[in-house]
C-alpha cells in the first residue's frame, strides 16, 4: 500500500474516532501513532519479524514531537494571554467596561444587547480566549439583559457570540496557535485581527439594532444617562487601553524603526500590568489563585491538542499527503476564488463535529499548503499571485479567514462550547436555548466573511504598516 493510502485510511479512522467522541487530542495521538507504525512497517515490506522494530522507530519519532515543538518560544505567548484575561476579571475591568458601554451605547435600539458586544470585544482586548470572555459576561450582562425584557435565548445568544471575538481580536491565543503551525510572523497575525475583529463587532451591533426596530418589544433603549456619568464610566475603563497600547508598542513601533521587543515580551509585560491592576483594586490571595489555577488547565488543555496533533502531523509528513493535496487542488479547473470559498464551507461543516483549535490543528497540515499552491507559492510576488497579494501576506489573509471561521464554530451545534459555557454558567439556561438564541449571528458572521474574502485589504491593511 502507498504511503497517500495509508494516510487516507488513518485519517478516516481519526474523523471516526473524533465523531464517536473520543477527545480530540487523544484521538490525534492515537491515529498518528497507528499511521506512523504502518508507514515504517510498510517500508520493512510488512515482515512480522521487523514490526517491533518499525514500532520502535515510530514511538521515537512520535516521542520527538512534544519537546521539539512545544518548545518554541512563540507558543509561552498562550498561557500569558490568558493569564491577562482572568487577572483583568478580577481587577473589575469587565464590569467597568460593560458599564462604561452601556452608558454609551444603551440609547440605541437593542442598546443593552449592543453594549454587551462591545463590551466583550474590549474584553477580547487583553483576553486570549473565547470561553474566559463568554462565562465572565454570562454573569455580568445577561441578567441586566432580562431585568429589562429581553428574551433570555436572546440575551444568552449575544453573550455567546460577543465571546468568539476574542477569537480573533488580539491576543489572540488561536492566531499564535495558526502561526506557529504556517510558521509566519506572530506579530504581524496579531496586528491583522485587530480591524476584522472590530469590523465583526460592528456587524453584530447592526444586526441587532436592526432586530430591535423591526421586532416590536425586542430590547428596549436605555436612556437617562448624563454626560457626566458617561465621562465619569470611561477612567475605571481606560486600564484596557494601556494594556493593549503596551502589548502593540512591543509587536509594532508605531514610530519606526525595530521593535521594542517580540509579541512574548510584550504579553509577559501585558499580565504584568494587569496583575498590579488586580492588586490595586483589591484582589485576594483566593481570586488570585484561583485565576492561576483557571489559565494553568486551559493552558494545559491546548497544549495537550497541541501535543496529540503534531504526533498526527508529523505521520502525514511521510505520507505525504499535504504534497498529493496540493497538486489534487492546483489541478481542479475551477476558480481559485471558488476554491478558497468551498475550503471555508468545509471549515463550517468540519466546525459543527470539532472544537476551533482541534480543527485548525489537524487541517491546516494539509489545507494550509493547497491554498498557498492556489495563490502561486509562499514566496509568489503580489503581481504573479492569483489572489493579487504575495505569499506571506496571502498567508495572514487566509489565517484570518480561517480563525473567523474558527468563531463561527464556537457557536454552531452540536459542538458550539462558548454555547455550552453560557448554559453552564446560567442555571435558567438549555444548551438549546443558547443554540437558539445564537441563530441571527450565523447570518452576521457569514456577511462577515464575504466581505473578508471580498476586501482583503481590510484584513492586510495594519500588518504591511509593520513592513
Amino acid at each position: 500500500m502507498e504511503p497517500i493510502e495509508i494516510g487516507l485510511w488513518v485519517s478516516g479512522f481519526l474523523l471516526a474516532t473524533v465523531l464517536l467522541g473520543m477527545r480530540v487530542a487523544f484521538a490525534a495521538g492515537l491515529a498518528g501513532l497507528v499511521g506512523l507504525v504502518w508507514i515504517f512497517w510498510a517500508k520493512f515490506g510488512y515482515d512480522p519479524a521487523r514490526f517491533t522494530k518499525a514500532a520502535t522507530i515510530a514511538i521515537k519519532t512520535a516521542g520527538q514531537v512534544p519537546h521539539s515543538k512545544v518548545s518554541s518560544q512563540a507558543l509561552s505567548l498562550i498561557p500569558t494571554f490568558i493569564l491577562i484575561g482572568y487577572l483583568a476579571y478580577y481587577a473589575g475591568l469587565t464590569k467597568a467596561l460593560f458599564e462604561a458601554a452601556k452608558r454609551w451605547l444603551a440609547w440605541v435600539p437593542g442598546g443593552l444587547a449592543v453594549s454587551t458586544v462591545f463590551a466583550t470585544a474590549g474584553f477580547a482586548a487583553v483576553s486570549g480566549a473565547s470561553v474566559a470572555t463568554s462565562a465572565v459576561f454570562a454573569r455580568i450582562a445577561i441578567p441586566e439583559m432580562l431585568a429589562i425584557g429581553y428574551d433570555k435565548r436572546f440575551a444568552a445568544g449575544v453573550v455567546a457570540a460577543g465571546g468568539t471575538l476574542a477569537s480573533l481580536i488580539p491576543p489572540s491565543a488561536i492566531l499564535v496557535i495558526y502561526a506557529i503551525i504556517v510558521e509566519q510572523d506572530v506579530g504581524k497575525l496579531l496586528l491583522a485581527g485587530f480591524i476584522p475583529g472590530a469590523f465583526s463587532a460592528l456587524v453584530y451591533g447592526l444586526l441587532i439594532i436592526g432586530m430591535a426596530m423591526t421586532i416590536k418589544g425586542f430590547g428596549p433603549a436605555v436612556t437617562g444617562f448624563t454626560w457626566r456619568e458617561r465621562l465619569i464610566s470611561l477612567p475605571p475603563a481606560l486600564p484596557i487601553v494601556f494594556v493593549v497600547a503596551t502589548i502593540i508598542l512591543f509587536v509594532y513601533n508605531p514610530f519606526g524603526g525595530d521593535a521594542w521587543g517580540t509579541p512574548t515580551e510584550g504579553g509577559a509585560i501585558g499580565a504584568f500590568v494587569v496583575f498590579l491592576m488586580a492588586l490595586y483594586r483589591g484582589m485576594r490571595w483566593a481570586e488570585f489563585k484561583d485565576a492561576l489555577l483557571e489559565t494553568a488547565k486551559l493552558s494545559v488543555m491546548i497544549f495537550t491538542i497541541i501535543w496529540g496533533v503534531l504526533v498526527y502531523v508529523r505521520f502525514l509528513g511521510f505520507a505525504e499527503l499535504p504534497a498529493a493535496f496540493s497538486d489534487w487542488i492546483t489541478s481542479l479547473t475551477l476558480s481559485p476564488m471558488l476554491i478558497l470559498v468551498c475550503i471555508l464551507l468545509a471549515y463550517a461543516v468540519l466546525g459543527m463535529f470539532m472544537d476551533a483549535i482541534g480543527m485548525l490543528l489537524l487541517t491546516l497540515p494539509v489545507v494550509y499548503p493547497a491554498v498557498m499552491a492556489l495563490n502561486g507559492g509562499e514566496y509568489v510576488s503580489a503581481a504573479e499571485s492569483t489572489f493579487g497579494m504575495s505569499g506571506p501576506m496571502c498567508a495572514i489573509w487566509f489565517g484570518i479567514l480561517v480563525v473567523k471561521m474558527a468563531e463561527f464554530c464556537l457557536i454552531t451545534p452540536p459542538i458550539g462550547l462558548n454555547c455550552f459555557v453560557v448554559a453552564g454558567v446560567r442555571d435558567d439556561l438549555t444548551v438549546q436555548d443558547v443554540f437558539k438564541g445564537v441563530t441571527p449571528f450565523f447570518i452576521a458572521d457569514g456577511i462577515t466573511i464575504a466581505i473578508l474574502v471580498a476586501f482583503p485589504s481590510i484584513v492586510l491593511w495594519l500588518p504591511s504598516l509593520a513592513g
